[in-house]
């Protein structure tokens, strides 16, 4: 494989060092993680609560500033993609700079806005840069440890999800004791530092220094983890021919669907909550929303793991079928305690969706291009699920007034998407012994 051609040696001839190759191995987990936090938390914790200060500082309504969460799911559907070819030439040390030089611009803009518009500008900027840690990071760490791709995309994929939960309540400290600007500038600060250490321990493994022994163990790894066959990545299929395959396609779909069910819940479960407390029922949108969050950012690391054992395909078609039960019921309940359950089975199919796709992706078309189809498969996402999930049950709610309707239609996605990851399942292939 190309990623393991550091050196001409022949790993036969040399006595492979697994303990200096593991060194290599964790820092660039450990590095990919870290760079994903702040990008995490600056496009899911960081807007909800400066939307009240956005909302008094420009005179905007609920409607214009929910176009800022739009900018950034469309820039998410082009610069995975952008993010994924520009990984494969220069690297995941390159990668990360130039996002963290992105999310400098980012802040600046965010600092400095004086409109809306400035706003939407920051959303697809930050979409933007978010694309050359998250997709880099899955491709890395993958490529390190190709025998435990669920696990340690399932890594990635928890700090990825996890860093808003974590960072909303600082947020809101910062900005009482700061203010909005210094806490801006803080914030830059600390993104900088961050990202240069991520930076600095994290790299493919073909462009790390290892030793001739070291990249012996590397290329053995590789090559038994091709040997045993159960649990390794596909044989490597070129961009143009995975995207006329139909396992591409059913996994394409998969993320259209799940992707707008998944996140259509962000808004509708504070927006429902409120909706039943007006009403007079005791019912709390906030408590909903974090258990939607908590799940999401578990499910990460949880269907990671339970994805190199119990498989990718069936781990998804359970989760999603969840998801899709609890949409149908969501209508008829009222008590907070059953609604913050049924939100964090949307919360654990979202997350789930997120932690089997990378690994599912090398399943179907193994390591070397699978920035540049990760990308592919990311178009669903941010050109078909953010317009069919959020602005679309939106408009339902906004034309009919019904969350039933709402729900209904988001619960059939779900199953939808258990349908269609069914059909997305590698091929099986001869054993070489």
């Amino acid at each position: 494989m190309a990623t393991t051609s550091t050196t001409s040696a022949s790993p036969g001839s040399i006595k492979p060092d697994y303990e200096g190759r593991d060194r290599h191995a964790r820092l660039a987990v450990i590095g990919g993680t870290i760079s994903t936090f702040w990008t995490g938390a600056l496009l899911f914790g960081y807007p909800g609560l400066m939307r009240p200060v956005w909302a008094e500082r420009f005179g905007a309504t609920p409607g214009e500033l929910s176009w800022i969460m739009t900018f950034v799911v469309l820039s998410l559907g082009i610069s995975t993609f952008v993010a994924g070819k520009m990984h494969m030439r220069l690297g995941t040390r390159n990668s990360y700079l130039i996002g963290t030089a992105m999310l400098v611009v980012c802040m600046i803009l965010v600092i400095k806005a004086n409109s809306i518009y400035v706003l939407y500008l920051w959303g697809f900027l930050n979409g933007f840069a978010s694309s050359y840690f998250y997709s880099p990071s899955l491709t890395t760490v993958q490529h390190w440890y190709p025998h435990r791709r669920g696990l340690v995309t399932g890594i990635v994929n928890l700090m990825f999800g996890l860093s808003a939960a974590i960072m909303s309540p600082i947020f809101k400290i910062m900005f009482d004791s700061m203010g909005y600007e210094k806490m801006g500038w803080v914030l830059m600060v600390l993104i900088v530092v961050t990202n240069i250490v991520a930076a600095a321990i994290s790299e493919m493994p073909e462009r790390s220094k290892l030793t001739p022994e070291e990249n012996a163990a590397q290329i053995e790894l590789h090559a038994e983890t091709k040997r045993c066959g159960h649990g390794a990545p596909a044989d490597d299929v070129e961009p143009g021919k995975a995207v006329r395959s139909k396992e591409f396609w059913f996994i394409w779909l998969t993320w259209s669907f799940m992707g707008a069910a998944g996140i259509s819940m962000v808004t509708l479960s504070t927006s429902y909550g409120g909706h039943l407390s007006s009403i007079g029922f005791a019912a709390s949108g906030v408590a909903m929303l974090t258990a939607f969050n908590l799940t999401n950012g578990f499910s990460r690391i949880l269907a990671g793991v339970l994805s190199d054992v119990v498989g990718r395909n069936l781990l998804g078609a359970i989760a999603f079928t969840l998801a899709g039960v609890a949409y149908f019921v969501l209508p008829s309940q009222t008590n907070t305690v059953v609604l913050c359950i049924l939100t964090a089975l949307v919360g654990f199919a979202f997350g789930t969706l997120f932690a089997i796709t990378a690994p599912l992706g090398t399943d179907l078309f193994g390591l070397k291009y699978f920035p540049i189809i990760f990308g592919y498969i990311f178009t669903a996402y941010g050109f078909v699920g953010g317009l069919i999930g959020p602005l679309l049950s939106d408009f339902v709610l906004d034309k009919t007034g019904s969350y039933g309707a709402v729900f209904g239609y988001l619960g059939v996605f779900s199953l939808l998407s258990a349908f269609f990851i069914m059909l997305a399942r590698p091929r099986k292939k001869e054993n070489a012994n």
